[in-house]
């Protein structure tokens, strides 16, 4: 007879023949409380019942159930099973619930034994994020060490569609041994009051920025337009001076692209306001209807929007690139600008880029124009025009070499580690690939892409007009074309020059 067609009456007790083939150790189960006979309950009005044994799934007394070691468990699992016992007769035996004991039945069918030993509670340590997910934030980290959690959330959701809240990236790079360094900020005195136009062209912000072209050691001035809803950034100038004219020309340009504002919001600067009567940027905007808003005197928090985008010129372009001439810092200027308001998310636009509000309906628009943004805009911007790599390896006499170009100068390696410069007989100058024209307006006349001439220190225009020696108009080893005024006034009538 098996042991599965055992009768529940025959109790825990084994037949000799499984006795003594599949002999039992006691097991000590914890004391359990006799099961009690009680009288039927005697209630006002209610005639007493027949008495009742009352089932108990747990043993009394209060205490929490003592714990099992696993092969307490196993062994319980086993009786159980031999016993044929319904689970409900079978807990107060042994003095567990029993959910628990289909628990470690559950668990002891999926994993063994080893299902039946203390699993740990809480959610497992570390990152619960796909690997792909991780990869992506590592090597978005690696290709933009200056990126923080919040910009790399928002790059994974805009870019591969991965879903990472700040606080789960913040994780991933600390379990890769990647310490986040949060600059302090300045504490504030006073808290701040932010304002946002409610749509697209009711304002515009305008500043001035300064920096060094570095390889002519000279200093170019910036002009940008930004729209104040959506931090576009509608035109822009780029000049060796900081005049009204060029200011304007960078806002006529971008009114002619995205149509005029309603405001437009300027600081004190002298390209604006002039302390006596209309200055010319103002009469421009007054002949177009434009209102013109002017910030407190020594308020730089009011103008924060564009003051925060020439720090991220700054920090992400300026200060690493190096311009060949003023044009191609124009273009690479551009190119950022266009990463700026097509690629870039912003933090302040809930992980949006300034496009996807300022176009708002007009999809189509915004469409035609982001595809002609650079792929690469922001690299570009950076570095310029990437070299093309030089290396080469082979063996000449069975001994091993290789060339290799470090800038402009090329190395040789022989296989001892030696190196040595050679020349190279330069090749026919080959036509460098143009930068693609960015998106953004640029209002910067026409004639000015070069680097301005100035007159040398000491010198005139007019110093040709009447003859000083060094200057155009001087004859052969410095012979003076001079004469007396009379002859000197002649002279400019008949050139034309009067």
């Amino acid at each position: 007879m098996s042991s599965d067609s055992r009768s529940p009456q025959s109790g825990l007790s084994p037949t000799p023949a499984e006795s003594a083939s599949e002999p039992l150790s006691p097991i000590p189960f914890p004391p359990i409380a006799p099961l009690e006979r009680v009288s039927g309950d005697v209630r006002e009005g209610t005639p007493s019942c027949e008495p009742v044994r009352k089932r108990q799934n747990l043993p009394s007394g209060g205490g929490p159930t003592p714990a099992f070691t696993p092969e307490q468990r196993l062994l319980v699992l086993d009786v159980w099973k031999r016993s044929a016992l319904p689970a409900g007769d079978f807990c107060p035996l042994v003095g567990v619930a029993a959910a628990t004991l289909y628990e470690w039945k559950r668990r002891f069918e999926e994993l063994g034994p080893a299902g039946l030993t203390d699993q740990p509670r809480g959610p497992k340590p570390g990152s619960r994020l796909p690997e792909a997910t991780k990869r992506a934030i590592l090597m978005m980290r690696e290709a933009h060490g200056d990126w923080g959690c919040q910009r790399l959330s928002d790059m994974l959701l805009r870019g591969p569609a991965l879903h990472a809240s700040p606080e789960a990236v913040a994780r991933v790079l600390r379990e890769n041994g990647i310490e986040l360094e949060e600059p302090a900020s300045r504490p504030h005195t006073q808290p701040e009051h932010s304002f946002e136009r409610a749509t697209p062209n009711q304002l515009w912000q305008t500043d001035l920025f300064t920096f060094m072209l570095k390889r002519q050691n000279r200093r170019a001035y910036m002009v940008a337009f930004m729209d104040d809803h959506s931090r576009f950034i509608v035109s822009y100038g780029l000049h060796l001076s900081q005049s009204t004219p060029l200011v304007i020309e960078a806002l006529r340009a971008g009114i002619a692209n995205y149509g005029p504002p309603e405001e437009v919001f300027t600081d004190n600067g002298t390209q604006y306001v002039t302390w006596r009567g209309k200055s010319a940027f103002a009469k421009e905007l007054e002949r177009r209807g434009i209102r013109h808003v002017i910030a407190s005197p020594h308020r730089p928090q009011s103008m924060g929007k564009i003051e925060r985008w020439w720090s991220s010129l700054w920090k992400e372009c300026l200060e690493s690139a190096i311009f060949v001439d003023l044009q191609e810092a124009r273009t690479r200027i551009g190119l950022f600008i266009d990463y700026y308001n097509f690629q870039r998310v912003h933090q302040s636009l809930d992980g949006l880029v300034p496009a996807d509000r300022f176009f708002g309906a007009a999809e189509e628009v915004k469409r035609t124009l982001a595809s002609r943004v650079a792929a690469n805009a922001l690299t570009l911007a950076k570095n310029g025009l990437p070299k093309e790599p030089f290396y080469m390896t082979g063996q000449a006499g069975g001994r091993a070499f290789t060339l290799h170009a470090e800038g402009e100068r090329v190395y040789l390696t022989d296989e001892k580690g030696a190196r040595r410069e050679i020349d190279l007989v330069p090749p026919e100058p080959k036509p460098l690939p143009d930068l693609p024209s960015p998106v953004c307006p640029v209002g910067s006349p026409s004639g000015d892409n070069a680097v301005e001439r100035s007159a040398p220190p000491g010198t005139s225009p007019l110093d040709s007009a009447f003859g000083i020696p060094g200057s155009d108009a001087s004859g052969p080893a410095g012979q003076v074309r001079g004469g007396s005024l009379d002859d000197v006034m002649r002279r400019l009538k008949e050139e034309g020059r009067s």
